[in-house]
C-alpha cells in the first residue's frame, strides 16, 4: 500500500481523499495557495506545502510546482482529485516521469477519452451508440452554422475539452448561432485553453445518466452501476441520485455493459465514468441511450454510489494504484436501498444565483444521519477565486421517497450566515411533487424555477419570532426597563404588545412580537442582533434606530454595476449608444461562468468606464444608461 500521499487539490474533495488516507494509515500532504493558507484541508493534512498565489492558474494548475511538492514532502504518490488537472494527460505523465504513483487512469486513456470529437469517434469504432452531430475537423463559424442547420434546432454547442457545464450552450434558432457559438469559444477558451467545439441534435426530454466504472492492472473491469444527475442548472449538476429512478433491470443491464465495454476500448484503470444522455419522452430504454462522453477521474457526486454499495471509492483508486487487484468482483457487487446528493453552493437564487462570497460568520449543518462533505468549517471564508461549492449533503434511505424525506429535511435545517446559499432552493427541489414522483429531466428547474426560488422576504412569522428575541434580550440588557426605553418601537394602548421596527438587509420591517416564546430553539444571538435560519435560508435582523434614514426607494438611477469580482470579457456597446431594456451591454467573467449585465431600461450609454480584458471589483461602476428626454 501507498505509505504518502500529496493531494492535488483542495476543499471538499482534499479532506475527503484525507479520511480515506488516514483510515489507511496513508500520511497525507496538502498543497495551498495564498487564498488557502488557513483551510480545513491544510489543517486536516499531515503536511502541507504552499504553492502560489491565489489564483488557480498560478497555484493549483501549475503542474510543476505540484511536483516540486511532492518531491520536497517525500510523497510517494499524487491524487488529483477532479477538476484542476485531474484529466491532463500531461499532468498525470510528468507525475510517473518523475518516479510518483500516479492514482488515476493510464495517461493514454485519458488522452483518448479527453477530447469530446476524438471520443465519440472512438465509441463509434467500438460499437457503443453515441448522439448524432458534427465531430468535424473544420472549426469555421460558416461550417459549423451549416452543420447546425442540417442536424435542426435546437441543437447544442460543446467545448471538446470542456466540462462541468463549461463552454456549452443550446441553441434554439439560427438566428442566436453566431453570438451563442462567440460566448461558447470565449469561455472554452478561458477555461481549458482550447476553443474547439461540436455540435450535437438537442434533446427536448433529456436525463443525464452516468455509470460508474472501475478497472485495475490485472485486467478486471467492473460497473457499481448507474446515477441519474439530471438536475442541472447551467448545465451544472446540483442534485444526483443512485440508482436511477425508472431504470428496469433489462435496461440497467445493457447500460451498464454497454459502459463497460466503452471503458474496455480505451483499457481503463481506476475510477471513471461513462456518460449516457437519455431521451425520457418514453422512459428509460436501450435505444434511446447514447454515449456522451467519458469522466476519466473520480466524479462529485461519486458518495451516492458509495452509498448503495457499501464501498469507498477512494480506498479502491488507492488500492489500485498501490498494485493490488480490485477489492469486489462484479458478482460480489449489489445495489442496497436508494441515496440523494445535493450541492450547497454559495449563491444568491433570489438575484439569479450569482456566487455569494464573503466569511462564514456562522455555519451550520445537520449531521444526523447524513453524510457531509465539506471543505469548509465556520470562520472559513468563500473566494472568488474558486468553484463556490460549500458542501456535498447525501442521504441514504431504502426507499428513494425515504431518501428525498431524508435528505430535504436536512437542507431545511442548514444555517450559513452571511455568504448567501442555495438550501432554500435546494429544500423545494426536493419536495417538489414532480421530483418526488421521479418525473425528473434536465428541463425540471427551468420548467419549474418559479417554484423553487424561496421568497427573498421574510416570512411574518420570522419577523415576529425576531421581535420576541430582541425585545427578550434588550429587556435583559436594560435590567428589565424595556418597555421605558423609546428604541426601536412604540407602547400602544394594550401594554402587553408593542409594534417593533427591525432592520434587516438595509429594510426596516414593523411587527408584534408573540406573546409565547415558543421558538426559541429557532434563534441564534449573533453581533448585537439575532439569525434566524428556517427551510434553508437565514435572516440577521436589529432593532432599527429610531429617527434612523434609509433608501428604501429602489429606484434605479441607471448605474451598471460589477455584481462580483471579476474579468470584463466583452463590451458590447459604445459611448452615447442608444438601447434596450434587457439589451446586452458587457459579458463578465466570474467563478468559472459568464455573466450578461443588461440595459435595465431603454436609454443611452454614457459614463462608459468598463474595458474588455481588465479586472473589476465587486459594486464597481461599469456605465451608465440615461433615460432618453421625453418628446
Amino acid at each position: 500500500m501507498i505509505g504518502s500521499l500529496l493531494i492535488a487539490n483542495r476543499g471538499e474533495i482534499a479532506c475527503r481523499i484525507i479520511r480515506t488516507a488516514r483510515r489507511l494509515g496513508i500520511r497525507t500532504i496538502a498543497v495551498y495557495s495564498d487564498a488557502d493558507a488557513g483551510a480545513l484541508h491544510v489543517r486536516q493534512a499531515d503536511e502541507a506545502v504552499h504553492i502560489g498565489a491565489s489564483p488557480a492558474r498560478a497555484s493549483y494548475l501549475v503542474g510543476e510546482k505540484i511536483i516540486a511538492a511532492a518531491r520536497s514532502s517525500g510523497a510517494e504518490a499524487v491524487h488529483p482529485g477532479y477538476g484542476f488537472r485531474s484529466e491532463s494527460a500531461e499532468f498525470a505523465e510528468a507525475v510517473i516521469a518523475a518516479g510518483l504513483i500516479w492514482v488515476g487512469p493510464k495517461p493514454v486513456s485519458i488522452r483518448a477519452m479527453g477530447p469530446k470529437d476524438a471520443a465519440k469517434k472512438l465509441m463509434i469504432a467500438a460499437g457503443v451508440p453515441v448522439t448524432p452531430g458534427y465531430l468535424g475537423e473544420d472549426q469555421s463559424p460558416v461550417r459549423l452554422r451549416r452543420e447546425a442547420d442540417a442536424i435542426s434546432y435546437p441543437v447544442l454547442i460543446k467545448a471538446v475539452a470542456g466540462g462541468g457545464g463549461k463552454g456549452m450552450r443550446v441553441v434554439e434558432s439560427a438566428i442566436d448561432f453566431s453570438d451563442a457559438l462567440e460566448s461558447c469559444r470565449r469561455e472554452a477558451l478561458a477555461s481549458f485553453g482550447d476553443d474547439h467545439v461540436l455540435i450535437e441534435k438537442y434533446i427536448q426530454r433529456p436525463r443525464h445518466i452516468e455509470v460508474q466504472v472501475f478497472g485495475d492492472n490485472h485486467g478486471d473491469l467492473v460497473h457499481l452501476f448507474e446515477r441519474d444527475c439530471s438536475l442541472q442548472r447551467r448545465h451544472q449538476k446540483i442534485i444526483e441520485e443512485a440508482p436511477a429512478p425508472g431504470m428496469d433491470d433489462a435496461t440497467r443491464e445493457w447500460l451498464c455493459a454497454t459502459a463497460v465495454k466503452a471503458a474496455r476500448a480505451v483499457d481503463y484503470v481506476s475510477a471513471g465514468t461513462i456518460e449516457f444522455i437519455a431521451d425520457a419522452s418514453d422512459g428509460l430504454r436501450a435505444d434511446r441511450l447514447w454515449f456522451m462522453e467519458m469522466n476519466t477521474r473520480l466524479q462529485v457526486e461519486h458518495p451516492v454510489t458509495e452509498a448503495i454499495t457499501g464501498q469507498d471509492l477512494v480506498e479502491w483508486q488507492l488500492r489500485v494504484a498501490s498494485g493490488e487487484p480490485l477489492p469486489k468482483s462484479q458478482d460480489a457487487l449489489r445495489i442496497s436501498g436508494h441515496a440523494i446528493e445535493a450541492r450547497l453552493y454559495a449563491e444568491d437564487p433570489g438575484h439569479g444565483f450569482l456566487p455569494s462570497i464573503g466569511r462564514l460568520e456562522h455555519f451550520r449543518l445537520p449531521e444526523d444521519e447524513i453524510r457531509i462533505d465539506t471543505g469548509v468549517a465556520e470562520g472559513s471564508g468563500i473566494s472568488e477565486f474558486y468553484d463556490p461549492m460549500i458542501a456535498k449533503l447525501t442521504a441514504w434511505d431504502a426507499t428513494r421517497r425515504g431518501a428525498a424525506s431524508r435528505l430535504c429535511n436536512a437542507v431545511r435545517n442548514i444555517e450559513v450566515w452571511p455568504v448567501k446559499t442555495n438550501a432554500g432552493f435546494l429544500a423545494r427541489a426536493l419536495n417538489h411533487p414532480e421530483f418526488v414522483a421521479g418525473n425528473i429531466d434536465t428541463g425540471f428547474i427551468a420548467r419549474y424555477g418559479d417554484d423553487l426560488i424561496p421568497p427573498a422576504e421574510p416570512a411574518a412569522e420570522l419577523l415576529r419570532i425576531a421581535a420576541w428575541r430582541l425585545t427578550e434580550n434588550l429587556a435583559r440588557s436594560a435590567g428589565g426597563a424595556v418597555w421605558r426605553r423609546t428604541v426601536g418601537f412604540r407602547v400602544n394602548r394594550a401594554p402587553a404588545i408593542a409594534t417593533v421596527k427591525l432592520l434587516h438587509e438595509g429594510r426596516i420591517y414593523e411587527t408584534s412580537p408573540p406573546s409565547d416564546a415558543h421558538a426559541r430553539s429557532a434563534v441564534t444571538d449573533l453581533d448585537g442582533g439575532v439569525l434566524i435560519s428556517a427551510e434553508g435560508q437565514s435572516f440577521f435582523f436589529t432593532l432599527a434606530r429610531a429617527g434612523g434614514s434609509f433608501d428604501l426607494s429602489g429606484v434605479s438611477d441607471g448605474a451598471v454595476l460589477s455584481p462580483i469580482p471579476g474579468s470584463i470579457v466583452a463590451v458590447e456597446i459604445a459611448e452615447g449608444d442608444q438601447v434596450k431594456r434587457g439589451q446586452k451591454l458587457v459579458v463578465l467573467s466570474a467563478m468559472k461562468m459568464e455573466l450578461a449585465l443588461n440595459a435595465p431600461f431603454d436609454g443611452i450609454v454614457a459614463d462608459l468606464k468598463a474595458v474588455a480584458g481588465t479586472n473589476v471589483s465587486e459594486g464597481i461602476v461599469l456605465l451608465r444608461v440615461e433615460k432618453k428626454d421625453s418628446p
